[in-house]
């Protein structure tokens, strides 16, 4: 298994557990964070970028596959247009992880943590995340506003994430 962090930052030598921000999460038991190479995807945007991804898993339908993905895709990152430019132009660094110290915390979203400091085995530059998407055989898919995409997704059998949604065009510009 691989094991990756995203950052827009070079020169991480050293990841330091972190309190989680999320409220689900024991705010006593400090992580550092790392993304499954199949999730990966779900990250290959610049940080703040507002998106929603979704894949095909073992239990989603043929009907919503067949209706949300596309027949050569199975899975798919939506972002609006106004990030496109900046999806394209943001350099990314991906550090891979030796997985010893990690444990799945998210089996959907592809999240492993650790309660250790973690140190990089490798880093990757990505100087256009748009293309290393579509090299990952991703469909990008660029929305005006994501809030649509989003609800109908949340309905759906597809396995997804919604990531940076606060920066997200308000619905009542759909």
């Amino acid at each position: 298994m691989k094991l990756f962090h995203v950052s827009e930052e070079l020169n991480i030598t050293t990841f330091y557990p972190r309190t989680p921000t999320r409220d689900d999460l024991d705010k006593n038991v400090k992580l550092v964070w790392a993304i499954d190479e199949c999730r990966l995807p779900n990250f290959l945007t610049p940080r703040q970028c507002p998106r929603v991804a979704f894949y095909a898993g073992e239990s989603s339908t043929q009907e919503d596959i067949g209706r949300l993905l596309t027949p050569t895709h199975k899975h798919c990152v939506a972002i609006e247009h106004g990030w496109l430019e900046r999806a394209m132009q943001t350099k990314l660094y991906l550090y891979q992880f030796d997985p010893a110290n990690f444990y799945l915390q998210d089996e959907v979203a592809g999240y492993y943590v650790s309660q250790w400091a973690e140190s990089p085995l490798y880093v990757t530059e990505i100087n256009n995340p748009i293309s290393a998407l579509f090299e990952k055989g991703v469909e990008v898919r660029l929305l005006g506003n994501l809030w649509h995409l989003a609800d109908v997704i949340q309905k759906s059998t597809l396995k997804w994430s919604l990531c940076r949604m606060a920066n997200a065009k308000p619905r009542e510009e759909e």
